[in-house]
């Protein structure tokens, strides 16, 4: 992300109010003039925060991811540690499989709506998916996993899986599997 974002309260509303829309309607779905009714501001005020609507979904996912890596905090250095925090971060998934509303993941259904892989929306996805890689793949490391880059990759197409399956077929299921297969690959040796 090239410079600074400049914050302010217009910002901000136009950021929650298209958070509240693209999540629930889609990302083509809605347009520019939608966010901007609903956030209560002029459209001159918006291009002055966002050139464009794709730089608005880009900060929208990176609000999101920002979020994420907030809420699950950084990886413990002692073994025990790194495997709650694996167990930690899926639980809360499967709480979010199970919530009302849940609509898949926001990052899978942003590369399904942006299926040119340069473009910048789903660069924002790739950082995302990197990110989590690379953070359940340093946990499972420091747990003692026998190969955490493998085991990573497992728990992502696990996690994909499972956002997809808590959409499409009910999330306490899903939830369920999803933690029965992470609690089985943490204790791998």
């Amino acid at each position: 992300m090239s410079g600074a974002v400049r914050r302010s309260p217009a910002r901000e509303r136009l950021l929650l109010a298209a958070s509240e829309v693209f999540y629930r309607e889609g990302l083509r779905a809605v347009g520019v003039d939608r966010v901007i009714e609903r956030a209560g501001i002029t459209r001159a005020t918006f291009y002055r925060h966002f050139p464009s609507k794709e730089s608005l979904v880009v900060a929208y996912l990176r609000g999101l991811d920002t979020a994420v890596r907030e809420a699950v905090g950084p990886v413990p250095d002692d073994a025990e540690g790194a495997r709650q925090w694996v167990r930690q971060f899926t639980r809360g998934i499967g709480r979010e499989l199970c919530g009302p509303g849940f609509r898949g993941c926001p990052f899978i259904n942003a590369a399904a709506e942006y299926p040119a892989a340069d473009h910048p929306v789903r660069l924002a996805v790739a950082e995302h998916r990197t990110w989590l890689e690379a953070s359940v793949t340093t946990a499972l490391r420091r747990a003692g996993h026998p190969d955490p880059v493998q085991g990573a990759r497992r728990w992502l197409a696990q996690r994909d899986g499972a956002m997809v399956a808590g959409y499409l077929s009910g999330g306490e299921a899903a939830a369920a599997t999803l933690n029965s297969a992470v609690d089985d690959l943490v204790v791998s040796r």
